[in-house]
This record gives C-alpha cells, sequence and structure tokens, in this order.
C-alpha cells in the first residue's frame, strides 16, 4: 500500500497505520521520538549506552504491544510508561543509582543557571565553567542519594516537562500521588542540597 505517513501528524494515527501494514508508520515514529525519548533514558540510567539498549526494548514493545493500545488515549504517556519500567528493570538487574535533572538555580541568584539549563544547551561558557562543573558534580550527588520514587518523579515532572496526570499515567500511580511525592521529592532534594552546599563551603574553606 502506498505510505501515508507524510500526510499524518499524529502519533496515534501513525500507530494505527503501522496496524494496517504501512511500512513506513513505525520507523516515522521511532523517528519522532529518538532524541527526546533517548535524551531521557541517558539521564535516567545515567549512561548512554544503557540507553540505546533500553530505548531499543521499549520500541520493540511498542511493536509487540502495538495492537492493545487505546486509541482513544495519547500515545506519548503510554510509551514513557513502558520505557520507564524497562528502565526501572535495568536498575534492578544493575542495582545501579543515577542523575536526574531539577529545575531549581544552581547559585544563590535566583537567575543563575539551572541544570536544566545546562543539559539543554550547547553553547560553553568559559567564564563559570568550572564553577558550573563543581555545582553540577553536586547536584548530581545530591540526586543520586534520592530514593528512586523521588527521582523518577522528578525527572519526568521537571525535565520532561509532564503534566501530573501525564506523570501519573507514565508511573501507574494516582494524580494525588503524584502531586505529593514530586512535593516530597523536592523538599528533599532542596534540604540535600543546603547539606551539602554547607559541607563543600567547609571543605573549601579549610584547603
Amino acid at each position: 500500500m502506498a505510505s501515508r505517513v507524510e500526510e499524518v501528524r499524529s502519533d496515534e494515527l501513525l500507530l494505527q497505520l503501522h496496524l494496517e501494514g504501512d511500512a513506513g508508520a513505525f520507523p516515522a515514529l521511532l523517528g519522532r521520538y529518538k532524541n527526546e525519548l533517548h535524551g531521557f533514558l541517558a539521564k535516567f540510567l545515567g549512561s548512554t549506552t544503557a540507553a540505546d539498549d533500553v530505548f531499543q526494548e521499549s520500541f520493540l514493545q511498542i511493536h509487540l504491544s502495538a495492537a492493545t493500545f487505546d486509541q482513544t488515549r495519547k500515545f506519548k504517556p503510554w510509551l514513557y510508561t513502558i520505557a520507564a519500567n524497562k528502565a526501572r528493570d535495568f536498575h534492578r538487574k544493575r542495582r545501579r543509582r543515577t542523575m536526574a535533572s531539577l529545575e531549581a538555580p544552581l547559585g544563590k541568584n535566583p537567575d543563575s543557571a539551572t541544570l536544566l539549563d545546562m543539559l539543554q544547551s550547547d553553547q560553553e561558557q568559559p567564564d563559570v565553567q568550572s564553577e558550573i562543573a563543581d555545582e553540577q558534580a553536586l547536584v548530581k550527588r545530591v540526586v543520586d542519594g534520592l530514593p528512586d520514587h523521588h527521582r523518577e518523579v522528578i525527572l519526568l515532572g521537571y525535565f520532561q516537562r509532564m503534566s501530573y496526570q501525564q506523570v501519573a499515567d507514565v508511573l501507574q500511580i494516582p494524580l494525588g500521588t503524584v502531586k505529593s511525592r514530586l512535593h516530597a521529592a523536592v523538599a528533599l532534594f532542596s534540604t540535600h542540597w543546603r547539606i551539602a552546599t554547607k559541607k563543600q563551603m567547609g571543605a573549601s574553606e579549610n584547603e
């Protein structure tokens, strides 16, 4: 059959075309999320190599389960649900902890750069490179110490900018739990960040 991929704009219609046998639909769907989902997984897992594997496993699962998708719902939360589950499986097998992103100023100035800014920026900042590197390393250590369920909700809610309902769909938890968990995660991060910052300042003064 002739491909209708170029006419299609929604993820849901692309998946439907895939089910109908359009050979170009699935590659197009995969291409749409290659950078976005792979970036999410790399930050979730702390490894681009692991992200490669989990990305492939996630889209293999999409291919195998395409017929079960509810066409009245949105594709993206379903995709991220599968990817998050695959990533959790990876963590359980390897017992690894990783970094996450938080949309909060890294310096004392409220207008200072956030970790999210640094992760998304391709521009070099030579004048603050050393300071940013130190702050980024500290943020990674702090977030690495958060419980997995807090790290997950921060990563989805802040870095991926998903709505509360989308986070609830991905993590398969009630909407109220998302709100309370995100609030608790940010509060816990802030507490740990203050402690870590004081320790770092103390270490610097003693040098």
